[in-house]
């Protein structure tokens, strides 16, 4: 079905893809704990047609966490970044280089963005003058923790020392330097529903308190959103039922797999078949968006496209078994969380690039790699504001392709939705909500169609994918905020 689909996609394209200019109220009722409606029950946006290229069969999205652009490309040739910021007295605070395996960690969530941002509109988080980066938190020189590297912490950026294999994917592929997050508290869990569903569910902030969604029943409370940002403590349950990208997949006939890592957590906190732990399946405590979507969390699509750990990746690719859009999400310690007490993440991402870029499918793939928040690093651009819940700070985005345009940066205004758009159109699937209604597609400013596809060039990294299919188990969360 998806060759018949992708044929008559390919059939309704344009001759050739022009490459755009770009170089070098009251809270939100809280959602009912219960078992989900048929799948069938819901409300599918209607499939439309599109204009794709036909050459693109297989997109891996694969997502990181909490750094935004000038952190971690700072010096980026055609890059937009800066060397210095300014804090609440307008002072000029020149950034200095701060490792990835930092065993501290900033402030990132609703109320870390207010602060931040200091914007001057009448609604928190608007008009951002990105000054107030020293009005949020960090847990350096607490008891417990070590004493912080410099005086500033945010105001810091990731040495190239690190950072090379990013650096090298920028150089041979595309670096957006225009690419937001689409929601503005910073949250991870919220981040990723928009990496699934083009939407906020809810209007919901910050992280729920104790795991990713339904499992954690109505006890599991997460913040939200009312009119003008007015948030609202602990108002909603983080388990709900919009349709989704996979949803849409599903119907189109179009096969797609989730790849999170096991965290620690009670058997009892657990997707399933059932209401109840799926304890043969390992599947306790898997750190997926679609935890907290009902009808996948407790149906048949849960069992069928969501693996643990992340590394089954590289057992489909290499078995001939990739699905056609592919979330791979890493563990704590390849995360590039600040905290991690690891360095590991850019060779986590490259081994997982160079696995495709090895692959039979490489001709016909394209690679995501986004950070799912700003993590509370200093970042000079400004956010627009364009509804109750966006747009975020800045985070970087490549794009990996036999088709990317090479040594790109797009200075194109783009957001996570961007991303689903991209997928929606390769696959003819519809607009799921206002995130990919609204955003640029990267296809007619970071891809060039009319050119055959180009032979991967491997990526250097100190760690390959050997080294992560055998290390150790790690249970903790990517992200807890």
């Amino acid at each position: 079905m998806i060759e018949n689909r992708l044929t008559r996609l390919a059939a309704l394209s344009l001759p050739a893809l022009l490459l755009c200019a770009c170089r070098g109220g009251s809270a939100p009722a809280a959602v009912p704990y219960a078992y989900a409606a048929p799948l069938q029950a819901l409300r599918l946006p209607a499939v439309r047609r599109t204009v794709a290229s036909g050459k693109i069969k297989y997109i891996i999205i694969i997502i990181q966490e909490n750094r935004t652009l000038n952190n971690l490309f700072l010096g980026f040739k055609g890059a937009r970044t800066a060397t210095y910021g300014y804090n609440l007295h307008n002072q000029k605070i020149p950034l200095k280089p701060v490792v990835l395996e930092t065993a501290w960690d900033l402030q990132h969530n609703y109320e870390g963005f207010i602060n931040s941002c200091n914007g001057t509109g009448k609604i928190p988080g608007t008009n951002c003058r990105m000054n107030g980066f020293d009005d949020q938190h960090w847990n350096c020189s607490t008891p417990g923790f070590p004493k912080c590297p410099i005086k500033n912490p945010p105001y810091s950026y990731v040495p190239n020392v690190e950072t090379k294999p990013y650096f090298a994917m920028g150089k041979l592929y595309v670096l957006a330097d225009e690419f937001f997050a689409s929601d503005f508290d910073t949250s991870s869990f919220v981040a990723h529903q928009y990496m699934i569903a083009g939407v906020n569910p809810k209007s919901s902030a910050n992280y729920p308190e104790t795991v990713w969604g339904c499992p954690g029943g109505a006890a599991d409370k997460t913040d939200a959103l009312g009119k003008n940002r007015k948030l609202y403590k602990f108002a909603l349950v983080p388990c709900w039922d919009p349709p989704t990208l996979a949803d849409e997949l599903d119907e189109a006939g179009v096969s797609w797999a989730y790849y999170a890592s096991k965290v620690k957590a009670p058997p009892s906190l657990a997707c399933g078949t059932s209401l109840g732990p799926d304890v043969s399946k390992g599947r306790a405590g898997i750190w997926s968006a679609y935890q907290a979507i009902k009808h996948i969390c407790y149906g048949p699509d849960w069992n069928n496209n969501v693996f643990s750990p992340s590394t089954e990746f590289f057992a489909h690719l290499s078995s001939g078994n990739l699905r056609h859009v592919s979330w791979v999400t890493p563990t704590y310690a390849n995360s590039d969380h600040g905290g991690s007490g690891s360095k590991t993440g850019p060779s986590w991402v490259a081994s997982v690039v160079n696995a495709v870029g090895k692959s039979k499918y490489w001709s016909s793939s394209a690679i995501f790699i986004l950070w799912d928040d700003s993590g509370g690093w200093y970042d000079p651009a400004p956010p627009a504001y364009l509804d109750n819940d966006g747009l975020g700070f800045r985070v970087p985005l490549l794009i990996i392709s036999p088709y990317a345009v090479r040594g790109l940066v797009s200075h194109t205004h783009m957001e996570f939705g961007s991303v689903l758009k991209f997928v929606e159109d390769q696959f003819g699937l519809a607009r799921l909500g206002a995130s990919d209604t609204r955003a640029k597609s990267p296809a007619p400013c970071c891809f060039d169609f009319t050119k055959p596809a180009r032979t991967y060039v491997s990526i250097a990294a100190p760690f390959d994918a050997t080294y992560f299919r055998s290390q150790p188990l790690d249970e903790r969360a990517p992200d807890d905020n």
